[in-house]
């Protein structure tokens, strides 16, 4: 199956370094970033679990669970937690799932076979409390993910959710937004009354 954008992603059941989980479940009434490693015992991949424990309380702040996926077993898993806490400086407590059958990692479309027909790709997707796919990033093996941008993009999306607005190139919290051309610039003065910017009659910019 292909994932798009808006569907709801598939459910699953799985062991993790945390305990079984039913992976709807576990999202509960949250947002989830879920993404996924080659391997166990890889730099690359050692580096970005101790880069999202390090940002635990970021994820936090924005009703975000992350969970890792790596085609190994939890055995494996909890001896790499060791390896990450000691070179990377933290605690990590957000769940790998263990997925060595890849049976997770083909039902999310993670495994790319010109790279790997064992290993996962580094994908990302962010999952919103409707359990829909509302963002997905896919990463070469050898290229570690920016946790800049995963935070940036959970920021955009959930501010476009929450004021119905949409958000320009490179834009981080603080800056304008951009009005739809779908909201009539009646609706726009009701629902902006702090007033906005017309730069052209289809880009308008609004200080939230």
């Amino acid at each position: 199956m292909t994932l798009l954008l808006e569907d709801i992603v598939p459910n699953f059941t799985a062991d993790t370094t945390t305990g079984p989980i039913s992976f709807h479940d576990w999202i509960a009434d949250e947002w989830a970033f879920f993404f996924s490693h080659p391997a166990d015992f890889t730099p690359v991949c050692t580096t970005e679990m101790g880069r999202t424990s390090q940002l635990s309380d970021e994820f936090t702040k924005r009703g975000v669970k992350p969970i890792g996926l790596s085609t190994d077993t939890v055995e494996e898993h909890l001896k790499w937690i060791e390896d990450v806490n000691d070179t990377q400086d933290t605690t990590l407590r957000f769940p790998i799932v263990a997925d060595p059958d890849l049976k997770i990692a083909k039902l999310y479309e993670m495994i790319h076979p010109s790279q790997s027909e064992t290993a996962a790709v580094r994908s990302v997707y962010i999952i919103d409390s409707d359990k829909k796919l509302r963002l997905t990033m896919t990463y070469p093996m050898s290229v570690g993910r920016n946790f800049d941008e995963i935070l940036r993009v959970i920021d955009a999306l959930q501010t476009g959710d929450k004021f119905g607005i949409a958000t320009p190139a490179d834009w981080v919290p603080g800056q304008k937004v951009i009005i739809p051309p779908s909201v009539t610039d009646k609706d726009a003065s009701e629902a902006f009354p702090q007033g906005y910017d017309t730069i052209r009659p289809y880009l308008r910019t609004v200080q939230l």
